[in-house]
């Protein structure tokens, strides 16, 4: 028994490594990952991404929901879960009549849940948060003395977070849970212009480097309703905080003439913040076939000041204004005909669907950034073998369109691939 424990946990552990490699390499890209703290990531496991993201009062005690720590406390005694997940994905980017295609990979997250002890289940692993990748060619008319300066836009880099989670279920019906992440990474971003006869070469680099932690609360209430329905509520609760890091502008000003560099450094002391995040979810299960659910979250980012350099007063500041709240709404159901079904397999299988709705929590110019609309669909594959073992392979494909009025519009297509191992590693055998 120890053994596999140990075979498991190093499982784990290689797949922590196989993603702190890979996801500094790749990741979404778009060119709306310069502003804030980047793309959100997706921070749902493959299962509730054939559901467009839903998950808050998904409570199935067979895959880790991390979107909700109080689900934690449905693991029963013999589980102990194991949960890897990678995508793909394809971008179309459109502006102006002008169209382009960008691909992109990544490791996605690990995840294990087990039972501590009765009515306490206990989950670790890592997750993204947000994503910086973007990199592309502008241009800029100063005045009709100078013309029009040639500029490039990019930047690298990525939040993380390892966590472990509780979830509890003191009394008949009511779970609660924690998770508690270290949260850590860093971004650079850089804006060039092309120097010419008369203009000299100006480059602006951003950078920051964050070591925080990041607690979300959760909550999930259980109201069988007669003997073939079942009602869950959820809450959660992301607490707002300082992050601790400073913000860090270099401008390397190159003289065309004599090719004299100058360089002149600001600093914005701890500038970033994590907003309160208030999430609410409902799920309705009938005689454990159907499932159908709805989410939503609402991130406080509006009341928070992001750090900007200001070219008129040549000043890198605090500023209001730039960040707008994020709301998310979401719906998905869960189908399947008949999970103890031995002789059809089509009947253990899980079929997903979901729709998602997102506004945007960054602005581009002063005005709101693109909002997103989201379609998904996906299986849950029963891998099962002569012991009688759990494990899933889900597998979910998600059409994502990211528009607003006068800006880039990019359509994404995603397909992300996940494997649940789920063992009974815990039970006794009886010889006789």
């Amino acid at each position: 028994m120890k053994k596999r424990i140990l075979c498991g946990i190093s499982a784990a552990m290689t797949a922590i490594c196989l993603y702190g490699q890979s996801v500094t390499k790749s990741g979404s890209i778009s060119p709306y990952s310069q502003f804030g703290l980047g793309i959100l990531a997706d921070q749902t496991q493959v299962t509730e991404r054939g559901m467009a993201g839903t998950g808050i009062a998904l409570r199935s005690g067979i895959e880790v929901n991390t979107l909700n720590p109080a689900s934690y406390s449905a693991v029963d005694s013999l589980t102990m879960l194991f949960d890897a997940g990678l995508s793909g994905q394809i971008t179309n980017f459109k502006e102006a009549g002008n169209s382009v295609n960008a691909r992109s990979a990544s490791f996605d997250y690990v995840a294990g849940l087990f039972r501590l002890r009765k009515h306490l289940g206990v989950s670790f692993g890592l997750l993204p948060f947000s994503n910086v990748n973007y990199d592309y060619d502008g241009s800029i008319r100063l005045d009709n003395t100078m013309g029009i300066v040639d500029l490039n836009s990019s930047g690298t880099g990525s939040f993380r977070q390892v966590y472990v989670g509780v979830g509890w279920n003191p009394v008949s019906h009511l779970s609660v849970g924690v998770n508690a992440a270290y949260l850590w990474g860093s971004y650079s971003r850089t804006v060039s212009s092309i120097a010419t006869a008369t203009i000299n070469s100006l480059t602006k680099d951003y950078h920051t480097t964050i070591n925080s932690y990041n607690l979300t609360f959760g909550l999930q209430w259980q109201q069988p309703l007669g003997k073939k329905d079942v009602l869950t509520l959820g809450a959660t609760l992301g607490v707002g905080h300082k992050l601790g890091a400073d913000a860090t502008c270099d401008i390397l000003n190159i003289n065309t003439a004599t090719l004299v560099s100058d360089t002149t450094s600001f600093t914005v002391p701890n500038a970033f913040e994590l907003p309160f995040t208030y999430g609410v979810g409902m799920a309705w299960n009938h005689r454990h076939k159907l499932t159908l659910a709805a989410d939503f979250t609402l991130q406080k980012w509006g009341s928070l000041s992001f750090p900007h350099y200001d070219d008129n007063g040549s000043r890198y500041e605090l500023q209001k204004g730039l960040l707008s709240d994020r709301t998310r709404l979401s719906l998905g159901v869960d189908y399947v005909p008949n999970f103890m079904s031995v002789s059809n397999y089509l009947h253990r299988v899980h079929y997903r669907a979901g729709v998602a709705y997102t506004t945007p929590y960054i602005k581009v110019n002063g005005q709101d950034g693109p909002k997103q609309f989201c379609l998904s669909a996906g299986l849950g594959l029963p891998l099962q073998n002569k012991w009688g073992d759990r494990s899933v392979l889900n597998i979910s494909a998600q059409w994502e369109r990211t528009s607003a009025s006068q800006l880039i519009t990019e359509n994404a297509f995603r397909l992300s691939i996940g494997l649940t191992f789920n063992e009974r590693w815990f039970a006794k055998w009886r010889v006789e």
